[in-house]
């Protein structure tokens, strides 16, 4: 399983704000969001400039490139990324820079489009020319096409939500404003925050990044909506709020986002505790520990030990100087990275009954190597407990989950699953408790389209992992595409 992308955007005309300095520190705070590439766009005086690479933020933002970039920004937008769609080349780096006849803009984007390759093939049959296989270059080609013949950039950017499908959290910079916007189902998160005793506003994908440059939580972006921040303050363009039914990516809850961020009015911290209470509710055994693996797993682990009442341990040393799992590029990467990355505490489990913990089990290879870990480290027993339903379908959204016959849920019942990795037990967390892990926000509605096959939008026409250059079978004029 692979993440998706963080975006940030700040603006303070006051001056009072090293917005490189904020940039880079948000950037940080969303590392875990994406660790394949990242970039800053500053704008100063209405002039925008912009610098992105492949790497960590420490790797690509070293003193001499942080030194290099223009002082005085009254604007600044930032962006971690992780392929979802798209191909793993500098080209796609964001923020994206682009020049068109009306100005600059600088855009950001987190989410994947299920009719970018559609909308692709339509603009370069116009005579577009693409430098990346990212669909973030569709939404720019878009937003300046429609500039054209719109008043501003946010109605141009309406324009543009009324064509592309999908996910999309984006910030967006021109010379004069800075904008956010979130799709019409709110797939992915994006928050508001005020710097404090000035008129500035930050847009970020969570709020840890708002507390890392010290400005105030102040609401989510709705779902559909368009936010400007300008010299007028805070304007709020609501024409695509409302039609769709919310269905926000479930898994930001169960492991994408930090546990210290609040998303649509609950921190993820607690939202991970009440996945464990439920678990120990649907899957109750007898045992003497309960760990988790680091990190999403922890939280839930410590729900789990609440309320069954069995001591909560810790099981594993994470190795902090070491990704994602998921970050490796191959499998066997991934494998072989895991006695590197979890070290087992052998007072904690040797001769004892222990519950494991973790957030998902995708392929299973990784969830069998942690429980022979667990195994030679001398655990009579291991029993499997995942805080989230079974992966059974491919995800569309921003969250490249494999093909189906690649995960080990489609095909297989739950004893054969228990056999493959080698546990005692396995419970998995239900589809139906899976949907209250929002325990402020009742109300608030999940996509759990990888878990039951049911796609709150329409999927692609066609595989979007195909690469670009191959045919496409477009049924439509471009006019009509677009």
């Amino acid at each position: 399983m692979r993440e998706e992308c963080g975006v940030f955007g700040i603006y303070d005309t006051t001056g009072q704000t090293d917005l490189v300095c904020a940039v880079y520190s948000a950037l940080y705070a969303l590392q875990h969001r994406g660790q394949e590439s990242c970039g800053m766009a500053l704008n100063c005086d209405g002039v925008i400039t912009g610098y992105a690479d492949m790497g960590l933020v420490s790797d690509v933002f070293t003193e001499r490139v942080l030194q290099e970039l223009p002082q005085g920004a009254t604007m600044a937008t930032g962006h971690v990324r992780y392929a979802t769609a798209g191909g793993r080349i500098r080209a796609n780096a964001q923020p994206m820079v682009v020049n068109h006849v009306k100005g600059t803009m600088a855009l950001c984007h987190n989410g994947n489009l299920t009719n970018a390759m559609e909308l692709r093939h339509a603009l370069e049959v116009r005579g577009s020319i693409f430098h990346g296989t990212s669909d973030t270059e569709v939404i720019s080609y878009l937003v300046t096409q429609n500039r054209l013949t719109s008043r501003s950039i946010e109605d141009a950017l309406s324009m543009t939500m009324h064509q592309i499908r999908g996910a999309y959290s984006l910030v967006i910079m021109s010379h004069t404003k800075l904008i956010a916007a979130r799709d019409p189902n709110g797939f992915r998160p994006l928050c508001i925050g005020k710097l404090p005793e000035s008129a500035g506003w930050v847009f970020a994908s969570e709020s840890c990044a708002l507390d890392a440059v010290g400005a105030q939580f102040v609401r989510d972006v709705l779902p559909g909506e368009i936010v400007i921040a300008s010299r007028k303050g805070l304007e709020s363009i609501r024409e695509h709020c409302g039609k769709a039914r919310q269905s926000m990516c479930v898994f930001e809850y169960v492991y994408f986002a930090r546990p210290d961020s609040i998303i649509e009015g609950t921190q993820v911290h607690e939202a991970r505790v009440q996945a464990g209470r439920f678990l120990a509710q649907e899957h109750p055994v007898e045992a003497d520990v309960v760990i988790g693996v680091p990190d999403s797993g922890l939280d839930a682990a410590l729900g789990y030990a609440q309320e069954s009442g069995i001591p909560y341990g810790v099981g594993f040393i994470k190795n902090k100087y070491m990704g994602r799992t998921f970050i490796q590029s191959t499998q066997a990467q991934r494998e072989n990275s895991v006695r590197i990355k979890l070290n087992v505490i052998p007072s904690t489990v040797k001769g004892k009954r222990v519950v494991l913990i973790d957030d998902s089990i995708v392929r299973g290879t990784t969830s069998a190597r942690i429980i022979r870990l667990l195994r030679e480290a001398g655990a009579s027993s291991v029993h499997f407990r995942v805080s989230a339903p079974p992966f059974a379908h491919p995800c569309y959204f921003g969250t490249d989950i494999p093909d189906e016959k690649l995960l080990v849920a489609t095909g297989h019942t739950l004893e054969q699953i228990t056999r493959i990795i080698g546990a005692d037990t396995l419970g998995y967390l239900s589809a139906e408790h899976v949907q209250q892990l929002a325990i402020h926000s009742p109300h608030c509605s999940f996509c759990t389209a990888c878990f039951t096959g049911e796609y709150p939008v329409e999927p692609p026409m066609e595989d979007p992992g195909r690469p670009y250059d191959r045919p496409f079978s477009q049924k439509n004029s471009p006019d009509q595409v677009l």
